[in-house]
């Protein structure tokens, strides 16, 4: 697929400090209480306080349709912390976020909008200091030694989420559908997007979004998920939740074997590479026990330790101004 060259958000502040969007005309999070939103809409919407301790599987994912200023993500990862300090022997032990940007904020804007929440600072410091540059496709962040996982799709969602690889299909806990209101950005909200949403939920894996447009509701409803009306917050009448009840198995589109996962979480590779050394980083990153063999007394001893390749990086027109 062609990639596009990724434009960082044109914002300004408003007389609340809020961050306005320039290209919609809108903002990235309530004037009145952009945080206290953001745990009752998302947080409250997929009712993730009762959820935590009793899930059956050590990782939780959630995927988001807009990343903005981070809001959604860092009070997400707090409520996360808070749970692990209060259930430090429960299940669930890792969180994963998903999230999509087609326009990503700077490091700098990133920070003027964190000083909104002094109570976010320990967080979202980390996730200033590892922000990506505005390069296209996905930005994987391992925060809090690897027990969060962020992964930035920087790009088109509409897009971006047929790049997805097919695993995650059917393993999402929880979307976060979040963005510019619908009249502000209508290119966003579509049934393509609604469809990938149904595709990546597991079975009873719940969504909360702010906007009550009846086409969101009825897109979201004819691609699988079981949508009601809540109370919205504050001055807002209204919002949506849904939950996928009963998920339709996709048609695969050819024959291919699938193999079973092992019980057992060990493995062994064999090569003294670059190939192989990240496969093994990043299998022990996912408590995996793994053996590797090497010809070589030492590893990179093949291709893999060129150094001259260091001097060939693949190019994009696109990469001139960093």
């Amino acid at each position: 697929m062609k990639q596009y060259a990724i434009q960082p958000a044109t914002l300004e502040f408003n007389a609340e400090g809020t961050p306005v969007s320039r290209d919609f005309d809108d903002v990235y999070f309530s004037n009145d209480n952009g945080l206290e939103e953001t745990r009752y809409v998302f947080l409250g919407g997929n009712r993730l306080a009762e959820r935590f301790p009793v899930h059956s599987h050590p990782l939780f994912i959630v995927a988001e349709s807009g990343f903005g200023t981070g809001l959604n993500f860092l009070t997400l990862w707090q409520a996360f912390d808070s749970f692990r300090s209060a259930h430090p022997q429960a299940t669930l032990q890792r969180l994963h976020f998903i999230s999509f940007e087609k326009f990503p904020l700077t490091r700098d804007d990133l920070a003027l909008a964190h000083q909104h929440w002094p109570e976010l600072a320990p967080w979202a410091e980390q996730l200033q200091a590892q922000w990506p540059l505005p390069l296209p496709g996905c930005h994987r962040l391992l925060l809090d030694r690897g027990r969060v996982i962020l992964d930035l799709w920087f790009g088109d969602i509409n897009e971006l989420t047929d790049q997805l690889d097919a695993t995650l299909n059917q393993t999402v806990d929880a979307w976060f559908l979040d963005g510019f209101a619908p009249a502000k950005n209508p290119d966003m909200w579509t049934p393509n997007l609604f469809n990938a949403m149904a595709r990546l939920a597991r079975p009873g894996a719940t969504l909360a979004t702010f906007t009550s447009a009846g086409f969101v509701r009825r897109g979201l409803q004819e691609a699988g998920f079981t949508m009601q009306k809540r109370k919205g917050f504050g001055r807002k009448r209204e919002m949506l939740c849904g939950v996928m009840e009963q998920h339709l198995m996709p048609t695969l589109s050819a024959p291919w074997f699938y193999r079973s996962g092992s019980e057992k979480r060990e493995t062994a590779i064999i090569g003294g590479g670059i190939a192989s050394a990240l496969l093994s980083l990043a299998l022990l990153r996912r408590g995996w026990q793994v053996t590797l063999y090497c010809a070589d007394d030492q590893p990179a001893q093949g291709a893999s330790g060129n150094r001259q390749g260091a001097l060939y990086p693949l190019l994009s027109k696109h990469d001139a101004r960093h």
